[in-house]
């Protein structure tokens, strides 16, 4: 017998039941309550988001699909091509199972990309982790980064860039976002649409278990103590019975047998076979029976709720059966047919001859009947704590040199060598990337000469200190980096990780960072393609809940138009000119110095304006184009220290440097100051290049010299690259296997 105390227990409120009753004019069955228990989930509907992410700007001229229309966002790139990319999260799976929920995570984000006809050709990832010198966190992190590696280095797919962040905010939740990006051809993509009575339905991959079952409901509350309990809610992946899906449900587009396709990701089979019926208005007849299963006791809500991976829910035109089933015996891969679809909007399911559960589509998914909350929200208390700060409170080391070698030490700042070398970056031979280094992933598209441009980016110190300025800076610096690689900014996916939505703190977050992202992305016409939610990023503890840092990761899709524009972090030539393109401050607000080295964790936003930022990227594109600059990198994290050591190192140079009069020297060296771009120029292009930037009535100013391999400022050296550069290098690894 299902009862309020049942439904509350799979994560239902007592509204939510009374509505569910209403809406089937009876009592449910506990498969139906399971049903819209999965459905009507955070992680499924959006019910807390929905309202705030249809303020956000989703059309725009390069879009072909809009946010919400498929599985992913769609962009036509030119040459008869279209770009698919999608950015989601895994972050509870991760919490408690870093390694199975890492690679699930990465093989379901690139089946978002394939259910559209696109063949995935790269892979980027955004990573939270919380304090290094936790044992946890060292478990997490290599758990993390091995099942990334090995489920992408089986699938085929080259990881091409990411970002990676410690902060003790992250300690038992962290974030694992995973990015996947593919190409397919002008008319060739798929729809996740079912229509037309009576085409059979089939189901496509591995057969289905019972692990991952109720995962959307575990997605969408809160991680505690007990949560490691949970386990059966996280996926078994299995990249090489992906690598076969990917080829043969790509083979079978190109037969034109097929009438829509769906992958099985969160909620399983009840979720591909109600959205896909929803969309074409249609409804499905489906009998469990004929689903191939891995345990012969499970009973209909197991089957229907289970998020077993590697499958597809696949429409064909009837009467083509024996066509479509050709190429799926060709590639050996296990299929049946457990359904047609009906008139109507109602989902049948039977077992053993009996009806189990009858609901109507259109009440379950995103846009129907699933309920939309308006939460809420409150300015956080903390904010005031971060008013009372002032710069002058904060004392100016005596020794540069030290604050330099710590923040060579620091795991924010430092190379991320030990992680990327866990990924195949060379297969398929796309990433331009690794003989180029840029500021943003470069990927070849063949048969052209224009490349992808491709970034994730988010400080999620700047959100946390201002949530609408700190998502304005994201998609700000995503663009800049984009531009620096020689690249346009096109669209955005996202991927919003925040704590519980029912505080009014939290939520305050969520909706800033909303309005910081619609305003940066109408100024950089990047429009969101579509992303993924992520609430209940916290733990509850005895003294109460800690929520992770507000971190709305940015994904961004940029075009290269001429493969000759791409631009290089890396400074060229002994003796080239360094230049600064923007403005130094005395500001070190939020900054990694402020944060490690001075240990304060409340101050502002750091300086940052939007039309100032819009103006840079623009004179650096025009830089680019006149073949003006040899190198170009932004400066964000670490400050201009950091920036121009990371350009030296590219190819073993130097640099000598003089710091501006009138600016602090950590403010100088360290700080986060917003539309600051370091490029290099070789000497005999210096007054052309100093007349067009006059013209432009951007401020800049000639920072020093490229060396041969002394790092000097203000005089002083601060050691040699080739130093410099083995600390770099090795201070992850030594920290992670300490």
């Amino acid at each position: 017998m299902v009862t309020l105390k049942i439904a509350k227990e799979l994560g239902l409120i007592e509204e939510e039941f009374e509505k569910i009753q209403e809406i089937l004019g009876r009592m449910p069955n506990f498969t139906e309550l399971s049903i819209y228990s999965v459905m009507w989930s955070e992680h499924a509907s959006y019910k807390n988001s929905i309202s705030w992410l249809k303020t956000l700007p989703r059309s725009g001229k390069h879009i072909m699909v809009e946010a919400g229309e498929e599985n992913a966002g769609m962009v036509d790139i030119g040459n008869g091509l279209a770009c698919v990319f999608k950015i989601e999260s895994h972050n509870h799976p991760s919490a408690i199972e870093p390694y199975q929920g890492a690679a699930t995570g990465v093989g379901g984000i690139n089946r978002d990309i394939f259910t559209m006809g696109a063949r995935p050709i790269a892979q980027l990832n955004s990573l939270r982790f919380g304090d290094l010198n936790l044992d946890r966190t060292k478990w997490l992190i290599k758990g993390v980064v091995k099942g990334i590696g090995d489920y992408g280095n089986s699938f085929g797919v080259p990881v091409v860039g990411g970002e990676l962040f410690f902060d003790k905010s992250y300690n038992t939740n962290p974030l694992v976002n995973a990015m996947s990006v593919g190409i397919v051809k002008n008319g060739e993509s798929i729809s996740a649409i079912s229509k037309g009575t009576g085409n059979p339905v089939y189901i496509v991959g591995s057969a289905t278990g019972k692990d991952g079952i109720h995962g959307a409901t575990f997605a969408s509350a809160d991680l505690t103590k007990d949560s490691h309990e949970d386990l059966p809610s996280v996926q078994v992946g299995d990249p090489f019975a992906e690598k076969i899906l990917l080829e043969a449900t790509l083979e079978l587009a190109k037969t034109n047998t097929m009438v829509g396709m769906q992958d099985m990701g969160a909620a399983g089979i009840i979720c591909s076979t109600s959205e896909m019926s929803e969309k074409g208005g249609h409804g499905m007849y489906i009998d469990l029976d004929k689903v191939p299963l891995r345990q012969n006791d499970m009973v209909p809500f197991e089957i229907l709720l289970s998020e077993s991976q590697e499958r597809m829910l696949i429409v064909i035109k009837k009467g083509q059966e024996a066509k479509a089933e050709a190429v799926l015996d060709k590639w050996d891969i296990s299929y049946a047919i457990i359904g047609e679809v009906t008139d109507g909007d109602s989902l049948e399911f039977y077992q053993k001859g009996e009806l189990v559960a009858k609901v109507p589509a259109s009440t379950l998914v995103l846009g129907g009947g699933a309920p939309v909350y308006e939460r809420e929200y409150k300015e956080p208390a903390y904010i005031q704590e971060i008013k009372k700060y002032h710069i002058d409170n904060v004392p100016v080391p005596e020794d540069m040199k030290e604050v330099a070698k710590a923040m060579l030490n620091n795991p924010n700042l430092v190379s991320r060598k030990w992680v990327s070398e866990q990924y195949d970056s060379m297969v398929q031979t796309g990433n331009i990337g690794t003989n180029f280094p840029a500021d943003a992933a470069i990927v070849n598209i063949r048969g052209t000469n224009k490349a992808l441009t491709l970034t994730t980016d988010c400080n999620s110190r700047y959100v946390y200190a201002d949530a609408e300025i700190g998502t304005q800076i994201a998609v700000a610096e995503a663009a800049r980096n984009i531009v620096c690689s020689g690249g346009e900014p096109m669209a955005i996916t996202n991927c919003l990780n925040f704590g519980n939505p029912y505080n009014p703190e939290v939520y305050w977050q969520f909706v800033g960072a909303i309005k910081g992202m619609t305003k940066a992305c109408k100024k950089f016409e990047t429009p969101v393609t579509g992303g993924n939610v992520s609430f209940y990023n916290q733990t509850v503890l005895e003294e109460g809940t800690e929520p992770i840092y507000p971190t709305p990761v940015i994904g961004m899709l940029g075009i290269i138009k001429n493969k000759n524009n791409i631009m290089t972090t890396g400074f060229n030539d002994k003796g080239d000119i360094i230049f600064m393109l923007g403005k130094n401050r005395n500001d070190i607000s939020s900054s990694e110095y402020l944060n490690s080295y001075h240990k304060i964790t409340k101050s502002p936003a750091p300086y940052f304006d939007i039309n100032e930022e819009y103006k840079l990227q623009k004179v650096i594109t025009k830089l680019i184009k006149k073949r003006l600059i040899r190198s170009a990198h932004d400066i964000s994290d670490g400050g201009l220290f950091i920036s121009l050591v990371e350009s030296a190192m590219v190819y073993d140079f130097g640099f000598d440097i003089t710091s501006e009069v009138g600016i602090r020297p950590d403010a100088f060296l360290f700080g986060e100051a917003q539309s600051r771009v370091i490029v290099s120029i070789t000497p005999n292009k210096e007054a052309q290049f100093v007349d067009f930037l006059a013209e432009q009535d951007i401020p800049f100013h000639s920072l020093g010299h490229v060396t041969k391999g002394e790092l000097r400022i203000d005089d002083v050296s601060y050691g040699f690259i080739k130093d410099v550069k083995k600390c770099y290098d090795n201070s992850l690894q030594s920290i992670v296997e300490k």
